[in-house]
């Protein structure tokens, strides 16, 4: 079932709720060890034939052979032989540790519905904890969180925020200085790893291939099936890199953890290039998009992504280039080739601290955070927003009523124009109403650039620059990456390339071509694009 279309309805019950008839915990006499045991997740329907290797994890503090887990119908007794706390039980003990995280333990008549089941779990036959679900979408884990529970692919595992000390800080923007990522990978010695979505960039091949050449360690990670597919460009691009003897994998098929592997990032020694932009001549080619990005130098901000990247290439969603593109045919695609002026040079500053924020999992609520904490300015640049009662969107409304001043500039490309044109005479409407020191405008690059594709804001000292489109998606089902770096000067930088787009932007009303062109939009993307849901702003 995929992930999109899945409707899923997740009850936790603690044994203070469970019906009168089925024995309680009086939790004034419970022992602690009794009081810690839970049910913490269960695999119901695994990506095999049969569901093979289906589980339920426990937490079972005590060895005593008097604790049981049920369904209703069938009761499976746990060995008093455990060998941890924290236990995957499942009958097929093979398959299953393929699957789980925690030691294995095997168990008879354990069949999971995947239409649903209320499991209990119970001591000395009273009821402990009990877990039940509804329409278990495959290859998806039903965990707990701290705020309920929820489904996670098999395989996803959830960061916190990392948060690092004082750095040196490169900062720049797209098209403008397109040298700045090219440059620091020709500088690599001894690693890069670079992560993104979609790779056709020449210049930047060229540059893995030589530090290939000269021993660096390179590898490439990119999503397996981007939006309108890949190109024959695409294609070539990764064929040259893997026969230049370039680790290249790709990101996707039936297990993968992630609907796109969406982040624009590259480890280089210890130094850490987080950008907004792909690496396609568009991007960070400096052809075709406003882009945002920085260069890290910390050996700790560099390992942490490093072992994010390790992470997303070692598990079985990660297939190597030359096994995936067997039998494929590639779509033919023609790169930007713009050119635009050069007005802002990068500019080198220290930062007091770079926080690591990542998605699934941590990206939005500590990006809300930032904007919750805002004082004085909140400007956000993005190719558009999701919808209008969004988290982040919530956020900045939140601070214009706090007396913030907030700009949103958003892009006028013709696949966005009609909805953003729409979202700023809301946002508008509503600061005009409210009275709230809050503007939106849509972008006009007056020859600056062709669209907008940063996904940054910067929030009174601090610059978030990142992958991380405003929509559900990007948030909740997609791998993306973003730095939230504090740091005066930088902040000043970005807010001086930002008051220039904004000088160019315009506000509200929808014009006419605005609404023919959303309108074509609309009917060419139907067209081409009919077997993956888009997501704009890439």
């Amino acid at each position: 079932m995929s992930r999109r279309l899945r409707l899923v309805v997740v009850v936790l019950v603690v044994a203070a709720v469970v019906p009168t008839t089925t024995p309680v915990v009086d939790a004034t006499t419970a022992n602690a060890t009794t009081a810690d045991a839970d049910i913490v997740a269960t695999l119901p329907n695994p990506t095999a034939d049969g569901d093979t290797g289906e589980f339920v994890v426990l937490r079972v503090p005590t060895t005593e052979a008097n604790w049981t887990l049920d369904d209703g119908e069938r009761v499976v007794a746990l060995p008093a032989d455990r060998p941890a706390a924290r236990v995957a039980v499942g009958a097929d003990p093979n398959a299953t540790r393929r699957l789980a995280d925690a030691p294995v333990v095997a168990v008879s008549h354990l069949s999971l519905s995947n239409s649903g089941e209320r499991l209990r779990l119970r001591r000395d036959g009273v009821v402990v904890a009990t877990l039940a679900y509804r329409d278990a979408p495959e290859g998806e884990r039903l965990v707990r969180t701290d705020d309920g529970t929820r489904w996670r692919p098999v395989g996803y595992r959830p960061r916190d925020v990392h948060r690092y000390g004082p750095a040196t800080v490169t900062g720049f923007v797209l098209p403008d200085t397109p040298s700045v990522p090219v440059e620091t990978l020709r500088g690599a010695r001894d690693r890069i790893f670079l992560a993104g979505y979609t790779f056709t960039s020449d210049r930047v091949a060229a540059a893995l291939i030589a530090a290939e050449r000269r021993g660096v360690d390179v590898r490439v990670l990119v999503d397996a099936d981007p939006v309108g597919g890949r190109t024959a460009r695409g294609a070539d691009t990764l064929d040259r890199l893997a026969a230049a003897g370039v680790d290249v994998a790709v990101l996707g098929g039936p297990r993968a953890r992630f609907d796109y592997h969406h982040p624009k990032y590259a480890v280089v020694d210890d130094r850490a290039l987080v950008t907004t932009e792909n690496w396609k001549p568009a991007g960070v080619g400096g052809q075709s998009s406003r882009g945002w990005g920085v260069v890290v130098e910390s050996a700790p901000v560099a390992a942490d992504l490093a072992g994010l990247f390790r992470a997303d290439a070692g598990w079985r969603d990660a297939l190597p280039w030359g096994r995936f593109r067997r039998g494929k045919t590639f779509e033919a695609g023609m790169p930007a080739e713009g050119s635009y002026p050069s007005r802002f040079d990068p500019t080198t500053a220290t930062a007091a601290g770079v926080r690591v924020l990542t998605a699934p999992g941590n990206a939005e609520s500590a990006l809300v955070g930032v904007i919750d904490g805002a004082g004085d300015r909140v400007d956000v640049i993005q190719p558009t927003i999701g919808r209008r009662d969004g988290p982040l969107l919530r956020a900045t409304i939140r601070a214009a009523e706090r007396g913030v001043t907030v700009r949103i500039l958003l892009s006028g490309a013709w696949y966005v124009a009609e909805e953003n044109a729409a979202l700023v005479e809301w946002l508008n409407g509503v600061a005009d109403r409210r009275d709230l020191p809050l503007t939106a405008r849509v972008a006009e690059p007056s020859g600056r650039y062709e669209k907008i594709h940063a996904k940054g804001v910067v929030v009174d000292d601090t610059v978030v620059v990142g992958s991380l489109n405003w929509n559900a998606n990007a948030v909740s089902e997609n791998r993306e990456v973003a730095l939230a770096v504090r740091s005066e000067s930088l902040a000043s930088y970005f807010r001086e390339t930002f008051a220039a787009d904004w000088r160019g932007g315009r506000g509200g009303g929808r014009t006419t071509w605005v609404i023919v062109a959303g309108a074509l939009a609309a009917l060419v993307l139907a067209l081409v694009v009919a077997r993956k849901t888009i997501r704009f702003g890439r």
